[in-house]
């Protein structure tokens, strides 16, 4: 019996999740982490089609960079394949390799692009819950400003314009509740709180009704 209860504590204390009190990225790392878990142990399932989008974005480019440089003609005679690259993002070898600077943030404008107008601080997309009416998933945010131990969670409809879209809801706390003096995040106390907020929105679902 004490065997297995020593193996039992041992494996607890691998199975922790200690950040680094002094990396703020850290922390937000873990906390962000551990909020995609409850919330697809919640039968949420995650929505991965705008992180498809970018990384194939990021191939495309990346292939058209590879083709540029490697392309075994010299301007002018390699003038129309880099044509074709200057369209789809410009990148060019020799004549034209200022433009490759300008590709990167061409590239990176879109990138932004997509990260303003659709990702913003989402840390989660998902689809409708597994048996809900609901026609649109969630978008889970969350923001924990530099030099701050605020930590704003924040769950929306993934899809605002919907007609099932709902009133999102957030919960800002110090994550010195969710942190021993180690650095090691309390797990009980962190799930009942993003447990409450997504009940919250379950309540404002019906609420809407």
């Amino acid at each position: 019996m004490q065997e297995k209860k020593a193996d039992s504590s041992s494996s607890s204390k691998k199975s922790a999740k200690k950040a680094n009190l002094l990396d703020h990225g850290s922390i937000k790392h873990i906390l962000d982490e551990t909020v995609s878990e409850i919330v697809t142990s919640k039968g949420y399932t995650e929505d991965v089609r705008l992180s498809n989008v970018r990384l194939l974005l990021g191939v495309v480019i990346i292939t058209i960079a590879l083709f540029a440089q490697f392309y075994n003609k010299k301007f002018p005679e390699n003038r129309n394949f880099l044509i074709g690259c200057i369209i789809l993002y410009p990148f060019s070898d020799h004549f034209f390799s200022e433009l490759t600077s300008i590709s990167y943030v061409i590239a990176n404008a879109v990138l932004q692009l997509i990260v303003y107008t659709k990702e913003k601080n989402a840390i989660l997309f998902t689809y409708p819950r597994v048996g809900s009416f609901n026609s649109t998933g969630l978008v889970v945010s969350s923001k924990l400003p530099r030099f701050s131990d605020m930590y704003t969670l924040t769950i929306a409809s993934a899809d605002p314009q919907s007609i099932s879209a709902k009133s999102p809801v957030e919960i800002t706390k110090s994550v010195t509740q969710w942190f021993t003096k180690d650095g090691v995040l309390v797990e009980g106390i962190f799930w009942k709180d993003v447990e409450a907020l997504i009940n919250d929105y379950a309540q404002e679902s019906k609420k809407s009704k």
